[in-house]
């Protein structure tokens, strides 16, 4: 049974791992062994948008290449929406116990009161900072640890505008611009600063998130570029859909031609990934519809894209089953920057470095996503959701087979006792709570329709 991980003995862990490394600053091993870490976080974009993970739709020759150079995950989940993914990727820590549970609570953590993976791997020696989006959470970025930021103040739609913040001041421009673009750009000269000591940087992009828009590189207005002071798209929006999975593939691989011209690519390891599914319906992968999309508490709605390359460490084109969740990239995190987890708190993670460096590491067991009052613990063929309802997976992504109690087979009967257990250790209900949710549809309509 996967037990959590009680800080004192995560923190031996990890002091013993920084000794290993050595102190900071020590030549070029140690800035080999101590990676800069930049995590790319795209918006409401489910494996349905990348072309490695089998999308019928979409090309993303960019994000493809980091999976070709180094590690594709198979099971990642975030949470279904994105304030509490990111709560629980920047506390790594389950809902339950900070209050990040819906967007409308993702700023009840405070950081007063929680600590962050900024803050962690800042006493470690790291720069930090980030760009893009930024809310639902509260205060602002450097609040939570990050020396340098660009960000908006608004969770989504912040495409063609005027403003944006930098570290904490608002910037006003005479003329629009495309706000990727100058998160991006952030990004590069942060980057470019900062080639010569250990880094970290959070690139949390808002493409694909509505509105969507014409990006720069859409074929619109007179001269092949959307009209100053654009606010809606012309035409159906639905056309400049892969344009703007384009774009956000585009800057992947801008960001990853940066750190090549700047020989930077052996010592950072990056990592893509998704803060939920795909927004209002997902799309196919090898002929198949994912059973779910963004917001519902079936697969299309937590189980996202994770990619994770660093030349020359990790083993090139693998690609891995181990089960992992968002609160794992606070414990990956801190083994890779030789960094301890911070004391005083429980961390629901299980770090995964030692998959990015080739090696077997110690997998999970089982994943837990929770959205509000509603919550499910998934391991590779189960799920078990709040309502004691058990799934057979063997079929997912795409089908979730519902398992009655009565009459279920031995097999089902041990997954439940075990899933059960899980659930009663973790005792989500005892945590933090959300409002109540609107009355949900029943699940299994569209698993019905596609077993039959």
């Amino acid at each position: 049974m996967q037990l959590l991980c009680q800080i004192r003995g995560c923190a031996v862990l990890m002091g013993a791992l920084a000794f290993l490394v050595g102190p900071v600053g020590k030549g070029p091993a140690e800035e080999v062994a101590r990676p800069n870490i930049i995590f790319i976080l795209a918006d409401d974009y489910g494996l349905d948008g990348v072309g490695c993970y089998g999308s019928d739709r979409f090309k993303t020759p960019n994000i493809d290449r980091l999976a070709t150079e180094g590690i594709r995950f198979e099971n990642c989940y975030s949470t279904p929406l994105c304030g509490p993914t990111r709560c629980v990727f920047i506390t790594g820590r389950y809902g339950f116990r900070t209050g990040g549970l819906t967007n409308q609570t993702a700023n009840q953590p405070l950081p007063s009161e929680e600590s962050s993976i900024a803050k962690a791997l800042k006493e470690a020696g790291y720069v930090t900072g980030m760009c893009g989006k930024w809310r639902q959470m509260g205060s602002l970025p450097g609040d939570w640890g990050f020396d340098e930021y660009v960000t908006d103040p608004t969770a989504g739609g912040y495409f063609w505008e005027k403003s944006y913040t930098k570290n904490g001041q608002l910037v006003e421009l005479d003329e629009v611009v495309y706000y990727p673009d100058v998160a991006h750009e952030f990004a590069l000269d942060f980057i470019r600063r900062h080639k010569d000591q250990p880094f970290f940087f959070y690139y949390s992009s808002h493409l694909v998130h509505g509105p969507i828009l014409p990006t720069p590189d859409s074929p619109v207005g007179p001269e092949g570029r959307p009209p100053k002071g654009l606010k809606t798209g012309a035409g159906p929006a639905q056309q400049y859909y892969e344009d703007n999975v384009a774009y956000l593939d585009k800057q992947v691989g801008s960001l990853v031609a940066e750190l090549d011209r700047l020989g930077l690519r052996e010592k950072t390891v990056i990592l893509f990934s998704a803060d939920n599914g795909t927004a209002v319906e997902s799309q196919t992968i090898h002929g198949r519809q994912i059973n779910g999309h963004k917001g519902t508490m079936l697969e299309g709605g937590a189980r996202v894209p994770l990619i994770v390359s660093w030349k020359g460490k990790s083993p090139a084109g693998k690609v891995l089953q181990d089960l992992i969740d968002f609160s794992d990239f606070f414990p990956t995190f801190c083994e890779l920057a030789g960094a301890k987890l911070p004391s005083g708190f429980v961390f629901d993670g299980r770090s995964f470095a030692p998959q990015i460096r080739g090696e077997k590491g110690n997998p999970r067991d089982w994943i837990f996503v929770q959205l509000g009052r509603r919550w499910y613990v998934r391991e590779m063929k189960w799920k078990l959701n709040e309502a004691g309802e058990l799934y057979d997976m063997t079929d997912a992504p795409f089908v979730e087979t519902l398992v009655p109690a009565e009459g279920q087979t031995p097999e089902a009967a041990a997954a439940r006792t075990r899933l059960q257990a899980v659930l009663n250790q973790l005792n989500p209900a005892a945590g933090k709570t959300a409002p109540a949710d609107k009355p949900r549809p029943r699940p299994g309509r569209r698993q019905a329709r596609a077993s039959g």
